[in-house]
């Protein structure tokens, strides 16, 4: 949500019939009908999570799921990743793949539509199908039937295979696959939408469990935060910390990685509307046959006490002043965590908060360790930028909020009369953040508040732009653009 980047565009023209001499924009291609993933760009390749109703692949028609492979330079596609549907409450069809995948050394990791971690081959099946996982053929049909349920001793995956399909250079080579469902016993909810942070030989991810027809978590034991051997899947450590029992509807955030008075911490915002701290060292298993502990290092409640409970009574979630989980990342920066607590944009706007926790306490810090929170904002699904002393943040109901880092005190608020799902980016001296009109916003970063431009793209915006190499990337829910830097 930050970049050092310099020269970065305020104006470009996205319409279809500017001429690409002239218009700003390098390359733009045709992505589903809705994306929520963020693009990465990494190794020459750019890659989206989408879905795929307008599909580059015509033997993967009618599926919805996909990861898209594009070339940086030109935007030329290479290759996809296509999950076909799930019959059952765990997954809306119409999301597609909502992680921003991570990538490191030519692996791109990802959670999948279906609750299940994949890492694949950045080349895609161009230099060969790579094991141990060789069975793509299969994996990419579609299925004759494929339903979840709940069952006594966890989920179960009723999945009659259709007929496999004739591989590609255009598919996905999956190198291996863990299934959530099986692995950790969990039930997501609408989607499974988690990034995973690589640290060493591991890369951690959550484990997304949820309540069911937003009545009860059945599988409240279930752990939140696992952490996979990088090369291999093999499952090595699993938190200690009893998220699950206090669920209120899903579990959507992602975690993140900072270092704390020189020890890195595992931060993750639990669905019970707690952050949370690990050592992202696994203590080993006395019964080597069972994976080692993620210890809890401290908790923060980041709901205030009156969200919870007013008048001595519990105040019931999805009301307009009840508690919320936390569906952005939560941020480090300067041995403090910041995070925003909001909940499923089906539930409409209600009360929200942002809090600055002290990161180098330890327990239960609900009490001690908030050193500010900001509540005269919406609930949010975004994960808050820092820069310059400021931090910036947007809400549901599309306000972007410019707080002082110190005091969390506001510097300013713009509304943009719209929804607001995304994050903000901020670089060069500048805020851009879109809404669902499709409209790209570009502001001055800085306590003035001052629009640069806006920009109408041709669909709505639920992603945060970003930055590589010289070029701005922005995706919409059917496109995505590369800008490139303007010449001096």
């Amino acid at each position: 949500m930050v970049s050092d980047a310099k020269g970065l565009p305020v104006r470009f023209d996205p319409s279809e019939r500017a001429n690409p001499k002239t218009s700003g924009v390098k390359w733009s291609v045709r992505l589903g009908s809705h994306t929520y993933g963020n693009p990465v760009v990494a190794g020459g390749k750019v890659f989206v999570g989408t879905n795929n109703a307008a599909p580059r692949n015509p033997k993967y028609t009618g599926d919805k799921n996909v990861l898209m492979c594009f070339n940086e330079a030109d935007g030329k596609f290479l290759w996809q990743l296509v999950v076909s549907k799930v019959e059952g409450e765990a997954d809306y069809h119409e999301l597609g793949i909502c992680s921003s995948p991570t990538i490191e050394d030519n692996r791109v990791y990802t959670v999948t539509s279906h609750c299940e971690i994949l890492c694949l081959d950045a080349n895609g099946l161009y230099n060969g199908n790579d094991g141990p996982f060789l069975d793509e053929a299969q994996y990419l049909a579609k299925p004759i039937e494929h339903k979840l349920a709940i069952g006594r001793d966890g989920p179960i995956r009723k999945l009659i295979p259709g007929p496999p399909v004739k591989l590609d250079m255009t598919d996905a080579d999956i190198l291996w696959r863990y299934d959530l469902l099986t692995g950790q016993k969990v039930w997501p909810h609408d989607a499974t939408s988690c990034s995973s942070i690589v640290y060493g030989d591991l890369v951690y991810f959550g484990t997304c469990n949820a309540k069911t027809n937003h009545k009860y978590v059945p599988y409240p034991n279930a752990r939140s935060l696992i952490a996979l051997d990088k090369k291999t899947g093999k499952l090595v450590a699993i938190d200690d910390a009893d998220i699950g029992k206090g669920i209120f509807h899903g579990s959507w955030s992602s975690p993140s990685l900072g270092v704390v008075n020189g020890k890195p911490l595992i931060f993750y915002g639990g669905g019970d509307g707690r952050c949370y701290a690990f050592d992202p060292k696994p203590v080993p298993n006395a019964d080597p046959s069972k994976p080692g502990t993620l210890k809890n290092v401290w908790i923060c409640d980041c709901n205030p006490p009156e969200y919870r409970t007013r008048d001595g009574h519990p105040v019931t979630y999805r009301t307009r002043n009840g508690p919320s989980e936390m569906i952005g990342t939560p941020v480090c920066y300067d041995n403090r965590v910041y995070v925003a607590i909001g909940q499923d944009p089906n539930h409409g706007s209600g009360i929200g908060c942002v809090t600055c926790i002290d990161a180098t306490q330890t327990g239960d810090i609900s009490k001690t360790g908030r050193i500010w929170d900001f509540r005269e904002i919406d609930r949010s699904l975004s994960t808050v930028s820092i820069a310059d002393g400021l931090l910036y943040v947007g809400d549901f109901t599309g306000t972007v909020h410019c707080l002082d880092l110190k005091t969390g005190k506001q510097v300013w608020k713009q509304e943009t009369q719209s929804y607001m799902w995304a994050n903000t980016l901020v670089a060069d001296g500048k805020v851009y953040f879109g809404d669902t009109t499709g409209t790209l916003w570009i502001m001055a970063a800085g306590r003035e508040k001052k629009v640069l431009n806006k920009i109408m793209l041709d669909s709505a915006i639920h992603q945060t732009p970003i930055v590589a190499n010289g070029v701005l990337y922005v995706a919409t829910d059917q496109r995505l653009y590369a800008i490139p830097f303007p010449k001096k």
